[in-house]
């Protein structure tokens, strides 16, 4: 492997992971409700922004700066749900997507007015100096991005897997009618996803920022790029989504580095075209309830 083409493989893992951290939260709302939480990549646009207000702005240290971004954004999506969902008078799927998707356009507008147009910087979590590595270059935020991403992974699959809320959370995504006549409360369930999905949105827009800062519009792409990345690892598959955010970032790099930057963007929505025609269940099984019971 050269030097450039491993250059691109770490460029690709390393944007992946946002991706794929994205692509988690998307699923979390997904198995509860059913519904595609169109606003999940203005949380990540939120957690690096008051991130960002808090460290350069007010002085607060960065771990503390961190926290405080991660608490708040979870607050506020539980608060969303709360307004949206819980008020929602027809709770149907389709109205209940075109809601989210106003709530991205309400926040963003809100961080425009508040923040205004320029982007805002976060400070690098261990220093500048870059690592060397068989020829490439790796800075250290690069691995805090692919470490951070793979503790909240782990850390997703263990919740669902072994805890009590997350057990219940699968039967729910499994028959929502019958785990609420078995007395599982698929209501709160449904706050407690979006609330937990916005929190991890946060962690991704904070571990990003330091490398590409960010902005009032900079939720949007990154929101339709982790939709994309659920899609092709398989909606209903948590693990599929964060699989499908990583191939998403290598083809990305690849697509920039060997044929232009141009071809970047495109690269996303031609593989989930692709993957719409070959394999329309994403490439870990299924989309929706079925796949997710079996985590």
């Amino acid at each position: 492997m050269t030097a450039e083409l491993l250059q691109l493989l770490i460029s690709g893992l390393t944007i992946g992971s946002v991706y794929g951290l994205v692509a988690v939260g998307f699923c979390m709302v997904y198995n509860t409700t059913e519904v595609i939480n169109f606003a999940q990549g203005e949380f990540v646009m939120l957690g690096g922004m008051m991130a960002a207000t808090a460290s350069t702005g007010f002085g607060w240290s960065l771990p503390v700066a961190v926290l405080f971004a991660v608490a708040a954004v979870t607050a506020i999506g539980l608060i969303a749900e709360k307004l949206t969902f819980g008020l929602s008078r027809r709770p149907e799927v389709m109205n209940l997507i075109i809601v989210t998707i106003g709530l991205a356009i309400v926040i963003k507008g809100v961080v425009m007015m508040v923040w205004g147009k320029f982007p805002r910087d976060l400070p690098s979590f261990s220093g500048e100096q870059s690592l060397a590595l068989f020829g490439a270059t790796v800075t250290p935020q690069a691995l805090w991005v692919v470490g951070a991403s793979l503790a909240v992974m782990v850390a997703v699959g263990l919740f669902m897997k072994r805890s009590v809320t997350g057990t219940a959370m699968r039967a729910a995504a499994a028959d929502r009618s019958t785990a609420a006549l078995m007395g599982i409360p698929v209501g709160r369930l449904s706050t407690l996803s979006f609330a937990v999905a916005a929190g991890i949105g946060a962690i991704a827009g904070v571990i990003i920022t330091p490398l590409t800062m960010t902005s009032y519009d900079h939720g949007t792409l990154i929101g339709l790029k982790g939709f994309c990345a659920a899609i092709i690892g398989g909606m209903g598959n948590v693990y599929g989504a964060f699989l499908g955010g990583l191939i998403l970032g290598v083809a990305e790099a690849l697509a920039a580095g060997l044929g232009g930057s141009g071809y970047q963007d495109a690269v996303a929505f031609l593989l989930l075209i692709v993957l719409l025609l070959v394999r329309p269940s994403g490439l870990l099984g299924g989309t929706g309830r079925d796949t997710v019971a079996k985590l």
